[in-house]
C-alpha cells in the first residue's frame, strides 16, 4: 500500500473514530443530564413557570461553559492519536505515542467527564443559581444547591462509566491500525505490555459500586428535597432510616463486586501462569474446573499445548536422528569404533539419570555425547586410523579435535541452539586433576557436561576393540573408572557410573545362576 493511500485510510478511519466517540458522549449527555438531570429536578422540586425560565438560562449558560471546556480537553486527548493517523511517513515515536494514547483514552474519557464536564456544568451552574438566590429570583433553599451538586456528580459519574466501556471498544480499531502501520512502514512489533493503565480489579469494584450504589443515592437526595417540609424531629429519623440503608446498600454492593472480581481474576491469573510456563519451555496444561466461558478457554489452551508438545515431540526426534546420523557417520571412519559415539551417549544419558537431572538436562546430555567428536571429521585418516604408536605431533592432532569439533558445532544455525552441547564438546578431556586437554581445567572447573562424557568416553574406549588391542574386561575397566576418581574423572559421577554397572553385573550372575 503506497504513502497515499495509507494516509487516507488513517484519516478515514480518525474521522469515523472521532465521530463515534461524539455520539457516544451526546448520547451518553442525553441520557445523563436531560433524562436522568431534568426528571430529577422536575419531579422533586415545585418551582414556578418563571423559576423554570431562569433555572433554564442558568443551564443553558453552564452548558455554554461546559462544551467550550471540554472541547478544547478533548482536542488535546486526541492530538496524537490524529497526529499518527494522518501523518504520510510516521516516525516510530510518533506511531507508538499514538499507541500509547488510545490505550489511555478510556481513563481520559472518565478524567473529562468528571473533571470538564462535571465542573464545568457544575461550578457556573451553583454559581449563578446562589446569585439568583441571594436576589430574590429564586425561591428555595440553598441546601438544595448542594443536593444538585451531589445528584450531578452521581449522574456523571455514571456518565463517566458508561463512556469508559464505549471508548473502550470504540479504540479497538485504532490498535489495529497502529500495529499494521509499525509492521509495515518499520517492521516493528508494538507490544502492548505496560500499557495497561487500569487492571480489572478496580475497574470491576468502580463499575459494580457505582451500578449498585448511584441509584439509591440519588433517591436518597431526591426524598431528601421531597420531603423538606417535614419537621426536624422526623427528618432526623429519616436520615437515621436512609443511612442505615445505604449502609447496607455499599456493604452489599462491595462484597458481590469483590467476589465477581475474583471470580473473573482467578482463571485470567492462572491462565498467565500456565502461558508463562509456556513461555520459559515449560509444556504443561491446566486442570479445567470452570463451568463459564472460562472452560473454552481453558480447553482451548490445553489443545494448543497439546499441539505444542507434539510438535516439540517430533522436532527433538528430527535432531536427534540428524545427531544420530552425524554420529554414525563419524564412527564409519573406523570400522573398530563404529558406535562408540551412539554407546557414549547411551552412558553419559545413563549418568544423567543417576544423577536424578531434569529431562531437559539429559537430552541436552545425550546430544553432546553423540556429537563429542565430531572434531575428528577434521583429522586426516592417516593419523585418526593410524594402527601403531602416535608420534608427539600426531597426538597434538588428535588433541585437537575437541576445539576442532566447538568450531565446527559454532556454525550451525541458530547458534542458541548449539550452545549448550559445546561444553561437552570442548571439555570431554579434560581430566579433574587439572591434566587433561584442551584448557588444562581441574575439578569443578571442567563443565558439567565434559566430565560426564569423560567417565562414559573412557569407559567405551577401555571396553572396545581396537586393531592393536582387545578390548579390556568390564570389571578391569570399571576398577580403573574407580581408581580413577578425582584425579583423572570427576569422583561423583565415576562413583555413580561404577556402582551401578557393578550391581547391573551382579544381578545378571544372580540371574544365570538361577
Amino acid at each position: 500500500m503506497d504513502t497515499d493511500s495509507t494516509r487516507l485510510q488513517g484519516v478515514a478511519l480518525y474521522y469515523a473514530f472521532r465521530n463515534k466517540l461524539v455520539r457516544n458522549y451526546i448520547f451518553g449527555s442525553l441520557f445523563a443530564v436531560w433524562i436522568v438531570g431534568s426528571a430529577l429536578v422536575l419531579t422533586t422540586i415545585s418551582i414556578s413557570p418563571q423559576e423554570i425560565e431562569r433555572l433554564a438560562i442558568i443551564f443553558a449558560c453552564s452548558m455554554a461553559v461546559m462544551v467550550a471546556v471540554e472541547s478544547w480537553v478533548f482536542t488535546r486527548h486526541v492530538r496524537p492519536i490524529r497526529q499518527g493517523l494522518f501523518c504520510r511517513t510516521c516516525t516510530v515515536q510518533t506511531i507508538e505515542t499514538a499507541y500509547r494514547q488510545a490505550h489511555k483514552l478510556p481513563q481520559l474519557a472518565v478524567f473529562r467527564i468528571l473533571v470538564p464536564h462535571f465542573l464545568g456544568l457544575a461550578v457556573p451552574a451553583a454559581g449563578l443559581t446562589l446569585w439568583q438566590m441571594s436576589r430574590g429570583l429564586l425561591h428555595f433553599p440553598p441546601i438544595y444547591v448542594a443536593a444538585a451538586v451531589a445528584g450531578a456528580f452521581l449522574v456523571a459519574s455514571m456518565h463517566a462509566m458508561i463512556e469508559f466501556f464505549l471508548t473502550t471498544a470504540t479504540v479497538r480499531p485504532l490498535m489495529e491500525e497502529f500495529h499494521r502501520l509499525a509492521q509495515e512502514t518499520h517492521r516493528i512489533e508494538l507490544n502492548p505490555e505496560g500499557h495497561v493503565v487500569l487492571s480489572i480489579r478496580p475497574k470491576f469494584l468502580l463499575s459494580a459500586m457505582l451500578i449498585g450504589t448511584s441509584p439509591l443515592l440519588l433517591f436518597t437526595l431526591a426524598a431528601q428535597i421531597r420531603l423538606g417540609n417535614l419537621n426536624e424531629e422526623m427528618m432526623t429519623g429519616y436520615w437515621g432510616w436512609a443511612g442505615l440503608i445505604l449502609l447496607v446498600d455499599i456493604i452489599f454492593t462491595y462484597t458481590g463486586a469483590r467476589l465477581l472480581t475474583h471470580e473473573v481474576e482467578r482463571p485470567i491469573s492462572h491462565l498467565y501462569d500456565a502461558m508463562n510456563h509456556v513461555k520459559d519451555g515449560r509444556l504443561k496444561t491446566v486442570q479445567n474446573v470452570y463451568s463459564d466461558e472460562f472452560s473454552r478457554l481453558a480447553t482451548g489452551f490445553n489443545m494448543m499445548v497439546r499441539a505444542l508438545q507434539s510438535r516439540e515431540a517430533q522436532t527433538r526426534a528430527m535432531l536427534d536422528s540428524y545427531f544420530v546420523t552425524l554420529a554414525v557417520a563419524l564412527d564409519a571412519r573406523d570400522a573398530y569404533t563404529a558406535g562408540h559415539s551412539l554407546r557414549v551417549a547411551e552412558y553419559s544419558e545413563l549418568i544423567g539419570r543417576l544423577s536424578r537431572m531434569t529431562e531437559e538436562d539429559i537430552n541436552v546430555i545425550r546430544q553432546s555425547a553423540l556429537l563429542h567428536d565430531i572434531g575428528k571429521i577434521g583429522i586426516r585418516d592417516t593419523v585418526l586410523l593410524k594402527e601403531g604408536r602416535l608420534t608427539e605431533e600426531e597426538f597434538d592432532q588428535i588433541k585437537a579435535h575437541p576445539v576442532l569439533g566447538e568450531t565446527i558445532l559454532k556454525q550451525i544455525e541458530p547458534k542458541d541452539a548449539m550452545a549448550p552441547l559445546l561444553p561437552g564438546v570442548r571439555s570431554h578431556h579434560e581430566r579433574y586433576d587439572g591434566k587433561g586437554y584442551p584448557d588444562g581445567l581441574a575439578g569443578d572447573d571442567i563443565p558439567l557436561l565434559g566430565r560426564i562424557i569423560a567417565v562414559a568416553d573412557a569407559f567405551d574406549a577401555m571396553t572396545s576393540d581396537r586393531p592393536y588391542r582387545k578390548g579390556m574386561d568390564v570389571a578391569k575397566a570399571l576398577s580403573i573408572l574407580e581408581e580413577g576418581g578425582g584425579t583423572q574423572w570427576d569422583p561423583e559421577y565415576a562413583r555413580i557410573f561404577v556402582d551401578y554397572m557393578r550391581n547391573q553385573r551382579l544381578g545378571k550372575a544372580a540371574g544365570d545362576d538361577t
